[in-house]
């Protein structure tokens, strides 16, 4: 299938399946998309919640204030005599076509009910419309960036097993799963990033630059700023990419590229501008200025100062946060990471993912809140994930048959862990200092407290909603794996 594009062959497609043909991602984006939209989070998670509140607001009352629900939720801002949501207005944004639809079809809107924890009613009426929006928005996002991954790596390495590693270990093999579950914005900002990775890296490298890639990646890198202001830092290395592969170009195409890209980017300054008009009545004030309740937002830019080096230790190795804890196969990337930069073909490739994954961690070291409130693993870290998923199908593609046995066996219990996270918990408490075995393992998961379609719609136990997964997720895998080894017989890959 891939075997023979040359390595780091952006922009030309000489093997015989391009990507809209290709049996082995769609099978990849129907499994990942459906593990992602089977499972759950709490629909009164003030982040979960306000995004909610919000888009309640703009669909059924044309404005912004949520001060009906403002004692639901203590993630908030205040402006005057107004509650409003604290968060970026991405995923808010996002949520209206889903929510819009929801009502009609349903009949009913937030007007029919009084918003209580204790009102059960209310309580369903808001459940449906978070799972709506992670099923329709967060999940699909991510199996999108897990299929793209493939498509990448795939080619970048001509190893098509190579690129399914990397898109399980990116979208299974961490804590993506269990954000992609909840309308959190951080599964969705790493899937935008490597949406606009996979377009710089397809459209450059091949001579011409067909415009619809710089338009994918403007387009996903604006509405990534748009759901967490973060990514205007955490998607710059992907604007470098995107310079550095097209210095051969003329001046006359790069500047049209860079015109289209920044067109499209433009489309969510406009609706950011928007939104704050419509909100604040200004388009330049940000919901992050008027938090309450949290005063190290006050610190810095909106919280942000400078990395500290023991909280970078405690993202990466500490049992409360580090992100070895819930995705140990992430152990694998650096290896890979360090031969793409000893590659001549892929140095400039490998020096980005470096940086485009260190970038990140920066930021949540630098964040006074580093720990992410009730989170499962450093949630203000998830973009990294998709560049060190990289790494991780580089060096399945150069690994003997012994390191790849070690790695499929790390992989296997990645996945474990985090099916474990995503139909139980991924926002352990805050307090806890053994988030994963004691929060998620043995408070929530080991008593069968779980989040599935199957036991909060359909009548089943947690228990059967948990082996209807198994054994849908389990068929698919299997689809997708024949597929994959009917791909590599037919090109085979390097030895």
């Amino acid at each position: 299938m891939v075997a023979t594009t040359p390595p780091d062959a952006g922009g030309t497609m000489t093997g015989p399946v391009k990507l809209r043909h290709d049996r082995v991602a769609w099978l990849i984006l129907a499994l990942v998309w459906f593990s992602c939209a089977w499972f759950g989070s709490w629909e009164f998670n003030p982040n979960n919640a306000v995004r909610m509140f919000a888009t309640l607001s703009l669909v059924e009352d044309g404005d912004a204030t949520i001060d009906e629900f403002a004692p639901l939720t203590i993630d908030k801002a205040k402006f005057g005599d107004h509650y409003y949501s604290d968060k970026a207005p991405g995923i808010t944004l996002l949520s209206v076509p889903v929510v819009a639809a929801a009502d009609v079809v349903s009949g009913q809107s937030s007007h029919d009910f009084i918003p209580g924890f204790e009102n059960r009613e209310f309580n369903r009426f808001l459940k449906i419309r978070i799972r709506l929006v992670a099923a329709l928005v967060c999940a699909l996002f991510s199996a999108i960036a897990a299929m793209l991954l493939y498509d990448l790596v795939a080619r970048m390495t001509r190893s098509v097993d190579a690129g399914v590693v990397t898109a399980l270990s990116y979208a299974l093999g961490t804590t993506i799963w269990g954000w992609s579950t909840t309308i959190f914005g951080h599964a969705v900002v790493a899937a935008l990033l490597v949406v606009a990775t996979w377009a710089v890296w397809r459209g450059t490298g091949g001579g011409r630059v067909p415009r619809r890639y710089p338009l994918i990646a403007g387009l996903a890198l604006g509405l990534a700023v748009l759901v967490e202001h973060s990514a205007l830092i955490a998607g710059a290395p992907v604007a470098g990419l995107a310079w550095w592969r097209t210095r051969g170009v003329s001046p006359g195409e790069r500047g049209r590229i860079v015109a289209v890209a920044l067109a499209a980017g433009m489309v969510s300054l406009v609706a950011l501008l928007g939104y704050n008009l419509l909100a604040f009545g200004t388009p330049f004030r940000l919901g992050y200025s008027g938090v309450t309740d949290f005063a190290g937002m006050q610190q810095g830019l909106f919280g942000l100062t400078y990395p500290k080096p023991v909280v970078l230790y405690e993202l990466v190795f500490g049992e409360r946060r580090g992100i070895l804890w819930v995705a140990p196969i992430l152990i694998v990337a650096p290896f890979g990471l360090a031969a793409m930069i000893r590659s001549p073909s892929m140095r400039a490739m490998g020096w980005f993912a470096v940086i485009a994954a260190v970038l990140p961690f920066c930021i949540n070291a630098s964040y006074y809140y580093w720990d992410g409130g009730n989170a499962t693993g450093p949630r203000h870290a998830v973009p990294a994930i998709g560049f060190l998923a990289i790494g991780i199908g580089v060096f399945w593609a150069q690994a003997t048959r012994w390191s790849r046995v070690a790695t499929a066996a790390l992989l296997a219990g990645s996945i474990t862990i985090n099916m474990v996270i995503a139909s139980a918990e991924i926002t352990a408490p805050g307090g806890e200092p053994q988030a994963l075995r004691k929060a998620v393992i043995a408070d929530r998961f080991a008593p069968g407290y779980l989040r599935t379609v199957a036991d909060e719609w359909w009548g089943y136990t947690p228990w059967q909603g948990l082996a209807i997964w198994a054994v849908v997720a389990g068929l698919l895998a299997g689809l997708m794996l024949l597929a994959t080894w009917r791909a590599q017989v037919r090109t085979p890959t390097r030895s």
